[in-house]
Order: C-alpha cells, then sequence, then structure tokens
C-alpha cells in the first residue's frame, strides 16, 4: 500500500528569535495541511536551536529556547556545540527538563555513569499510521577539547553511527539521521554507511535547497539562523521507500503578521530585563573597548586562569562599559560571544613562532570578518598581549620583561576561539591546551570589576 511521509526539519537557528513566529505557524500549519491531505508529518530539530548571544538565551540558561521549542511538538531533536559546549554540565543536565520532546544523542556519555546523559537517549522510534517504523538518531560535532572538560566523553560518530545502524536496522523500515557533524561528515557517513535512508544535516550552515543524493543516501539541510526550513517527502510502498525528495523554504517569503513583531521584540525585553537586573560592579571611569577595557580584561583573565600572561583578539570588545554601574546586560552586549578560557602551553621556540604568526596576519585580520567559531561580533581586530611582547626588528621575544629561552615551557590565557580558527596553527600543533571550566571571558571580566569594587 501507497503511503506519503513528510519530514519538517529545522537546524542551527542560533536563537535568531526574530524568524521563529514564522517558522512556528510554517511548522503547525504545514503539519495539518499535510495531515489533511492522510499524510503522516515528523518534525526535526538538528541543534544550534540555542546560542547565548541572545539577551534571553543568556539570561535563562536556554530555557526560553526550550519553551519555544514545545510549542511545536518537535518529534526528536538533537543537540549542536551550542547547547552542548556553551553550557556547564549542571546547566545541560538542567536544559530540557521541561521538553516535551525526546533528545537523541548517540556520541554523547556521561563520565561519572559511563552512560548517555540522563536527559537523552541514543535513538527513538516513530511509527505511521500504516506501520511503518522510523529509526531516528542524533550525532554531534565531537569537539573534545570543551566536552571533556565539563565531565562528558564523546564517541566518535563513525563508531556511534555504526551501532545505532546495527541496532535500528532489526526493528525499523526507515532509518534518519540527526546529524550536527556538518556537510563533509555527512557526506563520508552516507559513503561508509547506505542503510542510512536520510541525513538531516546541521552544523556547516550548508544549504540543500533539494537535496543532495550521496551513495544513495538523501542529504538535506536547511541553512543557517533560520532563513530556511525544510520539507522531506517519502513515498513508501509496503513500508519500502520508493522516492525520496526534499526542498527548502525560503522564510523571508512567509508572510508576517502584526502580532509577530510584538512577540519578536518582547523575547529582547524580557532577556535585556533579566539582564539588568543582576548587578556586576561599578566603574568609575570609563572603559574604552579600544584600549583600557581590552587591558582590564586581560587583566581579568590572567585572575580568572592564575597565568601571568595573557593574549586576546581587539574584535570581542564591541561596546565601552562604564562610567557608573555596570549590569549583566551591559557585559553581555559588550562580550556576547560564548568563548571559554583556555590555558595554552608552548615552548619558548613555538611561543616565538605564534608570534610571528601573529605578525604576518595582523593586516589581514584587522577588518577580517569571522563568522561562528563562537565569534560574535563583526572583526577578528588585532592580537593584544599583556606580559609578552615581541620584537620585530630583532625577531625576539620578551616574557615579563625577559628574553625567551627557546626549550623553556611557558603558559598564558587566551580564548578557546584562537584554537578554533585557521590563522595561528601553532596554538592546535604545538600547544597543550587545558580548558579553565565552563565560564565565559565576560564572567571572568564581571568577577574582576567586582573584586575590584570590593578592594
Amino acid at each position: 500500500m501507497k503511503e506519503i511521509i513528510h519530514l519538517l526539519h529545522t537546524n542551527d537557528i542560533h536563537s535568531h528569535l526574530e524568524r521563529w513566529p514564522k517558522i512556528r505557524r510554517w511548522l503547525n500549519e504545514e503539519t495539518k495541511k499535510y495531515e489533511n491531505q492522510g499524510s503522516d508529518v515528523f518534525r526535526f530539530d538538528v541543534g544550534d536551536f540555542l546560542d547565548r548571544v541572545h539577551p534571553l538565551t543568556e539570561a535563562t540558561d536556554g530555557i526560553a529556547n526550550v519553551n519555544l521549542m514545545n510549542q511545536v511538538y518537535y518529534d526528536a531533536v538533537t543537540i549542536g556545540n551550542n547547547e552542548g559546549i556553551t553550557n556547564s554540565k549542571r546547566v545541560l543536565n538542567h536544559l530540557y527538563k521541561q521538553a516535551n520532546f525526546p533528545i537523541v544523542l548517540s556520541n554523547l556519555k556521561d563520565k561519572l555513569t559511563n552512560d548517555y546523559p540522563t536527559w537523552a537517549k541514543p535513538y527513538t522510534i516513530v511509527e505511521t499510521t500504516q506501520k511503518v517504523k522510523i529509526g531516528v538518531f542524533g550525532l554531534t560535532a565531537p569537539m573534545v577539547l570543551s566536552y571533556s572538560p565539563f565531565g562528558w566523553d564523546v564517541v566518535d560518530p563513525f563508531v556511534a553511527a555504526k551501532q545505532m545502524i546495527d541496532e535500528l536496522s532489526e526493528k525499523v523500515d526507515i532509518i534518519i539521521l540527526l546529524s550536527h557533524l556538518g556537510i563533509m561528515d555527512d557526506k563520508k557517513m552516507a559513503n561508509e554507511y547506505p542503510q542510512i535512508d536520510i541525513i538531516l544535516g546541521a552544523h556547516t550552515h550548508h544549504l540543500l535547497p533539494k537535496g543532495l543524493i550521496e551513495n544513495g543516501v538523501l542529504l538535506c539541510a536547511a541553512g543557517k539562523f533560520g532563513e530556511y526550513v525544510g520539507d522531506v517527502s517519502i513515498e513508501c510502498h509496503n513500508g519500502k521507500i520508493i522516492k525520496k525528495t526534499a526542498k527548502t523554504i525560503d522564510i523571508n517569503l512567509l508572510s508576517q503578521e502584526i502580532a509577530d513583531i510584538n512577540e519578536i521584540t518582547s523575547y529582547k525585553n524580557q532577556g535585556d530585563q533579566l539582564l539588568e537586573s543582576r548587578n556586576v560592579g561599578n566603574v568609575t571611569s570609563k572603559l574604552n573597548k579600544r584600549d583600557s577595557l581590552i587591558k582590564i580584561a586581560l587583566k581579568a583573565m590572567e585572575k580568572s586562569s592564575g597565568c601571568d600572561v595573557a593574549m586576546v583578539n581587539s574584535g570581542l570588545f564591541l561596546t565601552d562599559l562604564g562610567p557608573g554601574e555596570i549590569d549583566e546586560k551591559d557585559l553581555h552586549d559588550c562580550l556576547p560571544h560564548p568563548m571559554n578560557l583556555i590555558k595554552v602551553t608552548l615552548q619558548g621556540k613555538d611561543l616565538i613562532r605564534l608570534a610571528k604568526e601573529v605578525v604576518k596576519n595582523r593586516d589581514f585580520l584587522l577588518k577580517f570578518p569571522i563568522i561562528g567559531m563562537k565569534f560574535r561580533g563583526k572583526y577578528f581586530g588585532e592580537i593584544w598581549y599583556d606580559g609578552f611582547n615581541y620584537n620585530e626588528k630583532i625577531h625576539e621575544g620578551f616574557w615579563l620583561g625577559k628574553p625567551i629561552e627557546m626549550d623553556r615551557y611557558y603558559s598564558f590565557v587566551t580564548v578557546d576561539h584562537l584554537a578554533f580558527i585557521p590563522f595561528f596553527p601553532t596554538i592546535e600543533i604545538a600547544g597543550k591546551i587545558e580548558i579553565l571550566g565552563p565560564s565565559f571571558l565576560r564572567n571572568s571580566v564581571a568577577m574582576y570589576l567586582n573584586k575590584q569594587n570590593d578592594d
């Protein structure tokens, strides 16, 4: 018997809540339309629904985002790196307590229990009206650097996928992967595991307007920031897929209702009000984002890390601070990036090489627009140091005023963003990197300012 199944999917919304009213309406209306036509409909999100760049997400630790997701009754979601590594273990364990949807996550385990998180399961099975069984599992980007210190073990996604396929193949007619791995890994997954029927993709913000067939597997993705949504159509006969197609819909082409504007405005206002109610400290004179604020941040990083030397890029600082009372909204406006501090240890010779990489890329990066990798500003800017300097004329570096010794090891604090971008490869290749807890750069600045007030 013939059957039509629709999979409606979203990914990488990143708290662009200005598009949520349209997305929610589309999901609910398309579901109703297809069901009235006799089709089965399932809804999925493939991660990075939340992003702490939005004040409401920041103020509620993402709980507000989950409440919004509850409005459309997703049949399954997986997490992205923004859910996974911009939240402490405590916050992530609490995030989905009120969710009315299952979280499928096959490649993350709790270090304490060596089992899947209590708020997730490796897969779920949904069933159509004609008893076709669909197995759905999820995989997230395996960012070991960030997950491991937070108390999570990341399983190789290809190992986890094989385990899921072996188990699901005996139980279901169709296998769907919610993949927050990126387009290249999705292609690799399709070539290694053609048993997967459909991969709903995310992470690399790729848009596949009509899907992509790779080794018989249909790859789908709806871009970024809620600019598009996706609709997969599956035609089955006696439980077997005979046709599968994909399309994406441009949210800008959907109608907007008058109530949408008020709703969108309320999200930001709620977040702003919550953040404004939380005092950070008082500064007697303005901290300029071009110099004095950067110097304060470097000192704050050193204080938080116990390091004597700090390194940061100026493009992180979006606004001045003060004079007067500073609250969490001020700090969030200034430093909206969900960046953790890292301690990097390098030999002297590698520290000099890093300094040369900084010099080589300096002019290029000054106005280079960075997108993603935890950066939420406009341009990268220039590198600032405290406690280290490099003399370009004589090609020598100085650590706390003393010449660098080539074989000695030196440790400094910076932001994890610098380990993710490709411009300073020495950090990742030669450095020993230690993530310094789940708090962000702005939290270190807040603690430093607060301590200055106490003193």
